[in-house]
């Protein structure tokens, strides 16, 4: 990995952890779109990993007063019920289905959630939740909207929602390095390196982000979550068909 390299990667780890600090998503990502034209599609999904594990949780442990353990415990279920389930078939990711199927995912923040009636504070709801953002997550990288769409309708406040999303995004990623740890073992040294060094940048990001974001209104917190979520989708679907052709 050259100098230029290195230092994009520092400076994108920093930029997506304050995205992710502000909206809970969408700089996870950026981030695994960029690693995607650094190593191979297994190897970008563990160290994609590796660095939301330390976005997320110091957004966790920053709003952990917020944390609604209840609903965290069922949403782990799920998410290591699609982890056994991914393991058992053996599952291997393609960069083009990758592509694609993270570039579709914006349509949900676009579907009639009031109608839909998905309530993470349901046992049922969360489980649901858990099992499909986890699956999600570890089969193409990034779980996207599909979290927040079960959030919407539960009554929390922003900060209770960034809290219980990051902590069990923080055992999903967890989950997803321990998943693809044989292709986390083929990075060069100076990718190990560039790991370590984003450590400090991701945490440093994310609290910039929490600052930003108690200033923000609940109103425009959804309203732009949705638009820069369906921007970055748009950019993974097209470079995915561009591939297949």
């Amino acid at each position: 990995m050259t100098a230029v390299l290195f230092a994009c990667m520092t400076i994108t780890v920093f930029l997506t952890s304050l995205l992710s600090g502000i909206f809970g998503m969408a700089g996870g990502m950026i981030l695994l779109w960029v690693l995607f034209f650094l190593v191979p599609v297994a190897t970008a999904i563990a160290v994609h990993g590796m660095v939301q594990m330390v976005s997320n949780g110091s957004r966790a442990w920053f709003s952990r007063d917020y944390l609604d353990l209840r609903i965290l415990a069922i949403l782990t279920a799920g998410l290591f019920s699609a982890a056994l389930l991914l393991f058992v078939v053996a599952y291997r990711p393609s960069l083009v289905v990758v592509s694609i199927v993270i570039g579709l995912m914006p349509v949900l923040v676009w579907l009639p959630v009031k109608r839909l009636e998905l309530d993470a504070s349901k046992p049922l709801h969360a489980y649901a939740c858990g099992f499909i953002s986890g699956g999600l997550a570890i089969s193409v990288g990034v779980s996207g909207p599909s979290i927040d769409i079960f959030f919407i309708r539960t009554g929390m406040d922003r900060r209770t929602i960034i809290a219980t999303k990051a902590a069990i995004q923080f055992l999903t990623h967890a989950t997803k390095v321990a998943f693809y740890w044989d292709a986390a073992l083929t990075l060069s040294s100076e990718g190990w390196l560039a790991v370590v060094a984003a450590v400090p940048i991701a945490v440093l990001g994310t609290r910039s982000g929490n600052l930003i974001l108690q200033r923000m209104t609940d109103a425009n917190f959804r309203a732009w979550t949705r638009w820069i979520v369906t921007g970055i989708g748009a950019v993974y679907f097209v470079s995915g068909l561009m591939q297949l052709a």
